[in-house]
């Protein structure tokens, strides 16, 4: 069941959102060689925290962080360590952010020093990917709309799409419907309508979709060893478009 937010809801959530990003920001000055995701880790959760909030993800399900810290072949829910990043890394911090029981959730993929040209690519095409599926959330469309839309541009730039993670609805819980593909095709699935919220957050590897878990029962890891990079936004459904909730710029 879709649970439909009421604009004085969506402006919770953007108050949540809010927070979010501007740990985002901070994080921009903060990530380069040496400095160990657990460090950033702690970060987050601090600056959360100091501002009201609370990291939604510390505990759920057993989750022992305040957030995801996927480090190039990882794909999700990399568990922060104690390891410097390295000059050519690429990271995707992920979080999500309780504000007085409304949440905002997004993910952003970090170049670490100087990275490769493929590794760049990588990134430049993953936040595009974001983007236009964001152009495709409006009222009338469907979601296969802006699962085709991810999936064509990354195909067409010759990575590819993971299948085993999705976008989602969002609100006082983390995870509600619907869920949303970033693969497959166009005017299928629920119709979007005003007062929707939910994620888009694609995966894209630079090789094969395919991916394992690691041992931790949490980490995702593309199969092959390839980069993998992930953008994510919260956004509204509204009768004057998508309403980005977690952006930075």
């Amino acid at each position: 069941m879709i649970i439909m937010k009421t604009p004085q809801q969506i402006e919770l959530m953007a108050q949540a959102g809010k927070i979010l990003t501007a740990c985002h920001r901070e994080l921009r000055e903060i990530i380069r060689p040496g400095v160990t995701t657990m460090e950033i880790d702690h970060f987050a959760d601090h600056f959360i925290n100091s501002h009201g909030a609370k990291a939604e993800q510390k505990g759920y399900k057993g989750y022992p962080f305040a957030t995801c810290a996927s480090v190039n072949d990882e794909i999700c829910h990399g568990f922060p360590t104690q390891t410097p990043l390295q000059d050519g890394d690429i990271v995707t911090i992920d979080m999500v952010v309780n504000l007085n029981g409304w949440l905002a959730d997004s993910a952003w993929s970090y170049p670490v020093g100087q990275i490769s040209e493929e590794a760049d690519k990588l990134l430049k095409v993953t936040k595009e990917c974001l983007y236009i599926g964001i152009e495709k959330a409006i009222i009338g469309n469907r979601l296969g709309d802006i699962s085709h839309a991810v999936q064509t541009h990354a195909e067409s730039h010759h990575f590819s799409v993971v299948r085993d993670f999705t976008g989602h609805g969002i609100g006082q819980k983390m995870h509600e419907d619907p869920q949303v593909l970033h693969y497959g095709n166009p005017n299928r699935g629920v119709k979007l309508s005003e007062g929707m919220v939910f994620t888009i957050e694609p995966m894209i590897n630079i090789g094969a979709y395919n991916l394992t878990i690691d041992e931790n029962g949490w980490t995702a890891r593309t199969a092959d060893g390839s980069l993998s990079a992930q953008y994510e936004h919260t956004i509204a459904i509204t009768k004057n478009g998508p309403l980005v909730l977690t952006e930075q710029d």
